[in-house]
Formats: C-alpha cells, structure tokens, sequence
C-alpha cells in the first residue's frame, strides 16, 4: 500500500499540498480503477483516513457499480477512451448517515491516471426536493397536484407495461363537488378553500381505508378547482372501485361544521376500471371525464361506471356530427320512397322521402341516427335543402317517364329549424321553378309539436307555402299537444295519424284490438274531413289493420303492408302497376 503513494509523492510539492488542503474530495485513480491518492477531504466525506483509501477499488468507494450504463462509462473512461464522467450517488456514511454526492471523473494531464472528484450535494438535494414538494403539492389541500399525479399515473402505466409484478390493472374514481361554487360565490373564497381541506382529508381517509397495493396507498390528488381523483394502482377489478366511489359519496355527503358554518355538499364520481395493457393516460382521463359527466348529466350526487357501449355511442354522435356538413357536399346521402297507397282502390297517390346516410365509416345510416344531430348544428337546413331538390327531380322524373291522368305526389319532412334558419317559402318556389313540378304534387311534412303555437314567420311561411298550392301535414298526429284549436287556423291540408293508433287495430297477435282505438281514429278522421283535410294511417302492416282503416273513412295508408322505404325504380314499377297487391318487403 506504500507504493501506491510514491507514485504520487513525485509530483511537485505545491501540487501535493493544494490537493491535500483542497476543500473538494478528490483522489487519484490509477488504469486498474484503484485509488493512487485521496485527500483529506475525501477521508472526511467517507469517514477514513487518506492512506487508507489508497489502494481501494474507486468503484467501490463511490458505488459507481450499482447502474450498468455507469459502469459501461466508468470503465471507457479508465481506458481513455471516454473524457468525462458525471454522474449522482447516495453515499453512506460509516456513522450511519447518508449524503447525496455528484461524482467526476476526468484524466489527469499528462498522465495515463484519472481524478476522481465527490462534492456533497446533500443540501442542494433538500432544497430541491423542498421545491419538488411545493411544485407538485397543492397548497390549499396539501394534497399532491394535477402534475404529480399524470407523473404518478405514467409512472405506474409505464410499470405494469415493463410486467414490474402487480394485478396489471388501474383504477380511478375522478370526482366533482356538487354546490361548490354557491358556496364560494355566498360564503367567499376562504370558507370554499376549508371545505376544500376538508373534503381532501375525508378523501384521504377513505383511500387510506380502502387498502394498499405494491407502490403504498392509493393516491389522492386536487387536479383543479373542486376536482379530485383517487389513483387506484393494482386493481383488483370494478368492484373495488365501486366500493370505494360508495364510501366516498357518504363521506362527502355528511354535513361539513367550519368555523361557524354547517356545509352540505355532494360529489359526482366517475369510475373507470381497466387492464392496463393498451391503456394510456390520456385514454384514462378521457373515459374518466366522459363517466363524470354522466354523472352530472343523471342527476348528479352518484357515482357512474364507465360503459363502453353509451361511451361507442357518445364517440359515434360526435364522429357523425364532425363530418354531417361534408358529407352533403361529397354526396354521401341518398332517398329512398316509401308509398303511400290509397284504402279504397290500392293505387299509390304519393310516396314519402325518406334520408339515408350512407356513412363511409359507419355503414347504411336511417334518419333516427343523424336527422337530431343536423337539427342541432344547424346542418338540418343544408340536408334538408338536398332532400327537398332531389325528391323533387325525382318526382317529376316520375311523372314524365310515366304520364298519368294522376301523378304521384311526394311528401318532404321539413324541420322547423328550415322555417326558422332558411327562406323555406323561396327555397320551395326555386325548386319548382328548376324541376317543373307542379307544386300540388309537393307535399311538407312538420311534426305536431314543430307548428304548436306557430306565429309571426313560422305561419307566414306556411301559408305563403299553401297559398302556393303545396300542401302542408302534420306527420306524427295525436302524439303532441293534441290541441285540435290550431287546425282551424293553419293551413293544413293533411293529417298523419301516428302508428300507436294504427297498432291497437291489429287481430293477428291473438288480442282482441281495443274498442277506444277504433272510436278515436273514427272521431278524428270525421272532425278531419269536416275540415277539408285528408287523413294518412302510419304504420299499416296488416290487411286487417287496412281493412278497419277503411272502413273508419281513412283515405290513405303507409306502411310494410305496401312497402317498406324503397329505391326510385322500385315506385317506378309500383306506379306503372298501379297494383293494389301488397309489395313485399325490400
């Protein structure tokens, strides 16, 4: 071990004594990785005498072994072939305590050995560390915050994705405080923040309660505002979950006493259990945020369980409402028509347009999919525009291909968001004009509800749509307001008797149809003709069903009796028929 020094010991003189008296722990490493010299700095760092270390492996006396890609470093640098080394270490101390170090390796000019270098950062680490805490702690609830929770959710995806031992799975129960803003905006910020408090402590509580899994307890975190979320690593499934959302729900509902102040407040919690295989955080809090909403939506003070299929559906409607304007443009609608036959002599008098979407995505779509999505955006008045134009060519394309001392007329649903939103009554009048048909073989359909108290311009247009000559209905009739008032000053021509009607007329099922159906659809279709209007059956799918229809006096009928909705040439074959021998279903 006196050798090893010597070596040293040629060095000059007031080299020797500014690398004993420096205040940095150095020594210097020989090719073998041993230590030629250390300083009195070093001994103090390791509690040893210098002459002791000489000799000792470096590896060893800064644990610069225990990570692989340092050790690969280490050795490149003691062959010369790396410049530098830095890396962190926790040392410990022989007195039993530890201290965080930054070690340096570089080579010593001149010579084939290198200097190895270790400044205690212990305090450097603390304060640090201090920081860490505040910058991911929140400083109302102490509780950790949005940052420290996505690190602690990526941290433990990123774990059960390398298979690090767990279940494999995760839970979260993402939550909501119900009333919370009444109590800030009355009580002010401060009572607000001590419920806060006080709602992280009765959280905390229940994660405490409900177990522990590998990584401690389950975290308990304030991403923003009254929001929270209790972290569930190593799930043991939805039952745990659920569980745990239940006796969250009861110790926030429990009435809060604050400085004076008696609270109650109720949480909405949304439950999201799943493998972690394929999941990513995002993907998490996307489905957590999704469930919370539901459960604001149902009523709130409940906890929801995350549904794949209302979430497909949810996906589905905004997917269907993102791409709905386009589609129009890139032709992705088509009609089809369904006939609406006369009871008496079984010819067909009209047909009704029905929209088709047929989605590139999502297959063959029928209006119920998409038609309440247009109404709501708006794109309603777009659609409905196309549908109006396209029945119409097709109609007259009908009655010039296939002349008739009667030609088939075509029905249109119209929105009331087309009265409202568009020049409907100029729209109509253009395409007419553009067609060539005549406007007694237009007719537009609205709902009971849409013409219930039409005033100002939703009645000007209709009657300057009936003073055109296009005849208006109401679709769907006795299923709204039911207000027969309104029939004698709108200027409705026809009356569409909703299917509900229609289906107590049905004997084939075995029950005997009800007497009130019958006398009902009776008085409605006399106090119709009274009035000069004409009265259309929904829902025909049965001969019998026919038969009493025409016998109360109903004039038309529709439905799979005659045919379902059907492609232009289908009607075509119908009109040129004129049979009254039901068409099978299409």
């Amino acid at each position: 071990m006196a050798a090893a020094p010597a070596r040293f010991a040629t060095e000059p003189l007031d080299y020797r004594a500014a690398f004993d008296a420096a205040h940095l722990a150095m020594a210097v490493v020989g090719r073998d990785g041993d230590v030629i010299a250390a300083n009195q700095a070093l001994a103090g760092l390791l509690g040893a005498e210098p002459r002791a270390l000489a000799g000792q492996s470096a590896a060893d006396l800064v644990d610069l072994a225990a990570e692989a890609r340092t050790w690969q470093a280490y050795q490149e640098v003691l062959r010369g072939r790396q410049a530098r080394l830095r890396c962190t270490r926790r040392l410990k101390h022989p007195d039993g305590h530890s201290l965080w170090t930054e070690v340096t390796l570089g080579p010593v000019p001149g010579t084939k050995d290198v200097l190895l270098s270790v400044a205690d950062i212990s305090d450097r680490r603390d304060l640090q560390a201090r920081l860490r805490h505040l910058q991911m702690h929140d400083p109302v609830t102490r509780l950790p915050n949005r940052a420290l929770f996505f690190e602690r959710l990526s941290a433990a995806l990123e774990a059960s994705a390398y298979g690090q031992g767990g279940t494999g799975r995760i839970g979260l129960c993402y939550l909501d405080l119900d009333g919370f803003k009444a109590v800030n905006d009355t009580l002010g910020h401060r009572v607000g923040d001590r419920l806060l408090t006080a709602v992280a402590a009765r959280l905390t509580q229940c994660a405490d309660q409900s177990g522990y899994g590998r990584t401690g307890g389950h975290l308990v975190a304030r991403l923003g505002g009254d929001e929270f979320a209790l972290l569930v690593e190593d799930s043991t499934g939805t039952d745990q979950l659920t569980d745990l959302a239940r006796s969250v729900l009861a110790a926030v509902q429990e009435p809060f006493d604050l400085a004076g102040q008696r609270l109650s407040v109720s949480a909405s919690i949304g439950v999201v259990e799943r493998d972690t295989e394929g999941t990513t955080a995002t993907g998490l809090m996307q489905a957590a945020d999704t469930t919370l909403y539901w459960a604001k939506a149902d009523g709130k003070a409940r906890w929801t369980l995350f549904d794949p299929e209302r979430n497909a559906h949810r996906m589905t409607r905004q997917a269907l409402s993102s791409t709905l304007r386009p589609a129009v443009e890139r032709g992705e609608f088509e009609l089809e028509y369904q006939p609406l036959v006369d009871l008496e002599s079984g010819a067909v008098r009209g047909v009704e347009a029905l929209v088709r979407w047929n989605h590139p995505q999502f297959g063959m779509l029928t209006p119920n999919r998409f038609i309440g999505i247009a109404e709501e955006d708006g794109s309603i008045v777009q659609l409905g525009g196309w549908v109006l134009r396209t029945a119409c060519r097709q109609a007259r394309r009908w009655q010039i291909e296939q002349p008739s001392d009667a030609p088939v007329f075509v029905s249109v649903n119209v929105a009331v968001r087309q009265v409202w939103d568009s020049d409907l009554v100029g729209d109509v009048a253009e395409i007419l004009a553009e067609t060539g048909l005549a406007p007694q073989l237009l007719q537009l359909e609205l709902t009971e509800s849409a013409v219930m108290g039409s005033a100002g311009r939703p009645l000007q247009a209709l009657q300057a749509l009936s003073d055109m000559g296009v005849r208006i209905a109401i679709d769907d009739f006795g299923t709204g307001y039911s207000n027969l008032a309104y029939l004698s000053r709108l200027p409705v021509s026809v009356l569409k008797l909703d299917g509900s009607f229609v289906h107590g007329f049905r004997y084939e099922d075995g029950a005997h149809p009800n007497p009130a159906d019958e006398t009902i659809v009776e008085a409605l279709v006399q106090l119709a003709h009274r009035l000069g209007l004409t009265v259309t059956a929904e829902c025909v799918e049965t001969a019998g069903q026919a038969a009493r229809l025409r016998r109360v006096g109903c004039d038309t009928g529709q439905g799979w009796l005659y045919s379902r909705a059907v492609a232009p040439d289908v009607i075509a074959r119908m009109i040129g028929r004129q049979a009254a021998a039901p068409h099978p279903a299409v």
